[in-house]
């Protein structure tokens, strides 16, 4: 999977309709414009420069960007943007989200990668690295993206094994983990539970589950082997992107059944 970049012209229009001169000027000073090639332009009283004219000049150097710089150019003004404006967040929702993208916070990410509503079916000590783990493969650091969504794993395995006594959660490999941590908190006879009380047969919900948790095993060992291969808190370990991307979607899977606990 090619991740796509940030645009830069949603995000244009809105600091031209937002934003004073100097304000303009401030803002993409944070990111990767040169500002010399801006010098010669100032507002005065009279004969001084527009905001078009401003914006004209930056996008001549937006234009001489690769893609990545493009993104992350537009990734630090968005955030700037916001910083100095919160009420902002609404009219850039919306220019935004029509050429694919949303925020979580102050950080832009592209939709495709997860929806955010997905949170509240997590462990909110997984927030942070899953979070993470989608900024970083927006930016392109793709062995990060893979360390941070293990991160949530070890996360929420640590709470689970110290809450449940189930021993010493670094001296278990990182399948291992994720295997104890749902056996401890009874996912399995919760489901049992719930497919029970529908009204399905036993013979139905037992292959069913066998499958299940052998899917969910087959995951934790992927990610385990991922992480020892590609991830990478530096961005040095060679990586297949498309992996990475389905490795988020993995971690959400497990993160979503040890959210679950047994209530019967």
């Amino acid at each position: 999977m090619e991740m796509k970049r940030i645009p830069w012209g949603p995000i244009r229009s809105s600091l031209i309709d937002n934003f004073s001169f100097g304000d303009i000027k401030l803002i993409v000073g944070y990111a990767d414009i040169d500002m010399s090639g801006l010098a010669h332009l100032e507002q005065k009283y009279q004969g001084g420069a527009s905001k078009s004219q401003l914006l004209n000049e930056i996008d001549k150097q937006v234009g001489a960007m690769d893609c990545d710089n493009v993104g992350v150019l537009a990734s630090i003004c968005c955030e700037e943007m916001l910083r100095k404006n919160p009420n902002l967040i609404e009219d850039l929702e919306r220019v935004l989200s029509r050429v694919g993208w949303k925020f979580s916070g102050t950080a832009i990410l592209p939709v495709e990668i997860f929806d955010l509503s997905e949170l509240k079916d997590i462990p909110e000590n997984a927030h942070e690295d899953i979070l993470k783990s989608a900024t970083r493969l927006r930016n392109g650091d793709l062995s990060g993206s893979l360390s941070a969504s293990c991160g949530a794993l070890d996360s929420v395995t640590s709470s689970i094994y110290q809450e449940f006594n189930v021993g010493n959660p670094n001296k278990a490999s990182f399948q291992e983990r994720i295997k104890k941590s749902i056996e401890a908190i009874k996912a399995k006879e919760k489901l049992v539970s719930e497919f029970q009380a529908i009204g399905w047969a036993e013979s139905d919900y037992k292959i069913l589950l066998s499958n299940l948790h052998g899917s969910l095993n087959q995951a934790a060992v992927v990610m385990q082997k991922l992480r020892s291969n590609m991830g990478d808190v530096h961005g040095t370990k060679p990586v297949i992107s498309a992996i990475v991307f389905d490795s988020i979607k993995w971690s959400l899977i497990l993160l979503r059944v040890m959210a679950t606990r047994n209530e019967f």
